[in-house]
């Protein structure tokens, strides 16, 4: 597989990683989650799948994550949405399946909002919607919230991986600004969602609302009963490449 990487400039001076697949559209965008990156293994496993079947395939890093430049305690739903439209636009031509995890399936839907007449489907896993304010807010403890509110800033420990972040106020001011919950949705395109009914960070109740919300008719919710947050293990990833290529050769 032959993958093409760069950085896409930005205002301010700073650059986006990205790595591209060329091949046969609707071309694949991946979207990862918060505080993850393109190196993952789902994205890894789509890039793979995506070099042997021929599919144009494009994953990038948001403002301070992973490869990308920024700091991550000044990013913003806002700006990871203007980082995902930015890759779309510059990136990208012709028709798009959107694949979003987390935090990310948050994101595709905001960028079909903004794209509906270049989104041809979106496959989401454990889509995070409204996050910042219907998941993490109520789940805070007083200390945190006081923390935020009066400091700015809270550092949470990470389940996922070594070390705290923060999380901000800015973050979470900013999220409410891009609620779509509890809907309507105005998105029509196809949408494939797998979540895990075991998901500590998503519960599964969360993301069907979404499911329910959406206008479109095609919309098929999976729920993987022992299935975690992440999804990753070889059954949840052929899970995730079948619907993909489903919605790709529609």
């Amino acid at each position: 597989m032959s993958e093409a990487e760069g950085f896409l400039s930005r205002p301010g001076g700073e650059r986006l990683a990205w790595r591209r697949v060329a091949g046969r559209g609707p071309t694949v965008v991946w979207l990862g989650g918060f505080k993850s990156d393109m190196a993952g293994s789902k994205a890894e496993a789509l890039a793979a799948w995506a070099g042997a079947s021929g599919r144009a395939f494009v994953r990038f890093d948001y403002f301070g994550h992973g490869a990308s430049s920024g700091d991550f305690r000044d990013g913003t739903i806002s700006r990871w949405r203007e980082d995902a439209l930015a890759v779309i636009d510059e990136l990208t031509e012709g028709p798009l399946v959107l694949v979003g995890s987390s935090m990310g399936g948050w994101l595709s839907c905001l960028a079909a909002l903004s794209r509906p007449d270049r989104v041809k489907g979106l496959a989401m896993i454990a889509p995070a919607a409204d996050f910042t304010e219907k998941l993490m807010w109520p789940n805070l403890t007083d200390e945190a919230r006081r923390d935020i509110v009066e400091q700015g800033v809270w550092l949470r420990s990470s389940a996922y991986d070594d070390g705290d972040y923060p999380i901000t106020r800015g973050l979470i001011e900013d999220g409410a600004r891009w609620s779509i919950l509890p809907g309507p949705v105005g998105i029509a395109a196809p949408v494939r969602i797998l979540q895990g009914g075991a998901d500590p960070d998503v519960p599964w109740r969360h993301a069907l609302a979404l499911a329910q919300a959406l206008e479109g008719e095609d919309v098929v919710f999976s729920l993987i009963r022992d299935g975690d947050h992440r999804l990753s293990r070889p059954q949840d990833i052929a899970r995730l490449i079948a619907a993909v290529e489903e919605l790709a050769s529609a």
